[in-house]
């Protein structure tokens, strides 16, 4: 077969993509001289990321620091509970490449930032967004911009489920619309919580993630038509879905990466930006002067059982409801899994009298970071 690159088993592989007339050999030469950036290889990158090679895309890209946890693996189903602490990306490499050995797959072990977002995108063809949080998702967005590239997006909470296509390449050398267009602003910080915090139904993400993958497939061969200017909605509690129009905005200009934990107003975790804020090392340093004071976990019970740093448990949606058992008199210290909803308790409590309150920035997952797996009796005991 003159002018494609199949070897003979490559045929055979992919002999139901030959199948479909409006796709044939030349829609998988076009994946194969195809290369993908995959940002994040959790529960949205596990089916993109099996889905794009088993499609035999040429060379896909993992950008992912993270390691595998127990808590991962109800979505996460590149990974098996033997990972647990093992690299992401290193565990997707070794698991896409023994699905097919015909691709090229790159690891990047590490953060994706304004430093190196621009030379990592400029590599590859089409970006699959796969994070959570809404800096990297403006970040992604706009590195995709500024390099000319497509970002294929997808998010997932609770039971809901998004996708698009971000900077479509038009025939007349014009671009779609991007992510900024659907979503000028972030929302505050602490309105939307993360899948962590809020949930996420475990089959979601291999629902919106082998869409995600589909639509990377329609932009890189050119078959169908991609979502852009269309943001796709599900809803699996309702089995409802929807389809969204919406428009470029003219006046949107992207010149430069900026800080984008500030842009959406993500306090750094051991800056205290006010008066009812507290680091955790002024925590530690709190708790080792032996002053008195009330640590209030804010969590889940389950969360609690699982990991807990010693304090009081009660639960932010039932701390209205127990506000008399509490002593106004005594300084308290809230804490959640990161200090989103623990700065929504330590507001009721400022809001109903309690004077000396203060949210722990960065929550539990910020005290881990500074003090490892211990909790504050513990830690301290051990100094």
């Amino acid at each position: 077969m003159e002018g494609y690159s199949f070897s003979k088993e490559e045929l055979n592989r992919y002999a139901r993509h030959f199948a479909i007339p409006e796709f044939g050999l030349e829609g998988q030469e076009k994946l194969k001289q195809s290369k993908v950036l995959v940002v994040g290889a959790g529960g949205l990158g596990s089916p993109v990321l099996l889905y794009l090679a088993a499609a035999g895309v040429g060379k896909i890209g993992i950008v992912d620091f993270d390691v595998v946890d127990t808590s991962n693996l109800q979505r996460q189903v590149l990974y098996t509970l033997a990972d647990v602490g093992e690299s992401k990306a290193q565990l997707a490499r070794k698991r896409i490449l023994a699905l097919n050995p015909h691709i090229e797959v790159e690891v990047y072990q590490q953060a994706f930032t304004r430093d190196n977002a621009l030379e990592l995108v400029s590599q590859y063809d089409v970006v699959a967004d796969g994070t959570d949080n809404f800096p990297t998702r403006y970040l992604v967005n706009d590195a995709c911009v500024l390099a000319g590239k497509v970002n294929v997006y997808a998010s997932i909470f609770r039971f809901e489920g998004q996708v698009s296509v971000f900077n479509l390449n038009k025939a007349d050398g014009s671009r779609g619309p991007n992510y900024r267009d659907l979503f000028p602003e972030p929302p505050p910080p602490d309105m939307v919580p993360n899948c962590a915090e809020g949930g996420v139904l475990g089959v979601l993400p291999g629902i919106i993630g082998s869409l995600q993958a589909s639509e990377v497939i329609k932009v890189l061969t050119g078959v169908g038509e991609p979502l852009s200017g269309r943001l796709f909605l599900f809803d699996a509690a309702a089995f409802s879905t929807r389809v969204l129009k919406f428009p470029i905005n003219p006046k949107l200009e992207i010149k430069e990466l900026i800080d984008y934990e500030e842009f959406c107003g993500v306090p750094k975790p051991q800056e205290a930006v006010n008066a009812f804020d507290l680091s955790v090392q002024a925590l530690y340093d709190l708790a080792e002067s032996q002053e008195d004071f009330l640590l209030l976990d804010v969590r889940e019970a389950y969360e609690y059982e699982a990991d807990q740093m010693g304090g009081k448990l009660i639960p932010l949606n039932t701390l209205e409801n127990v506000l008399a058992q509490l002593n106004k008199e005594q300084r308290i210290i809230v804490h959640c899994r990161s200090g989103q909803r623990s700065k929504k308790a330590t507001n009721l409590l400022l809001d109903n009298g309690f004077e000396n309150v203060q949210n722990l920035l960065g929550g539990i997952l910020a005290w881990r970071e500074a003090y490892g797996e211990k909790n504050i009796e513990t830690r301290l005991a051990e100094h």
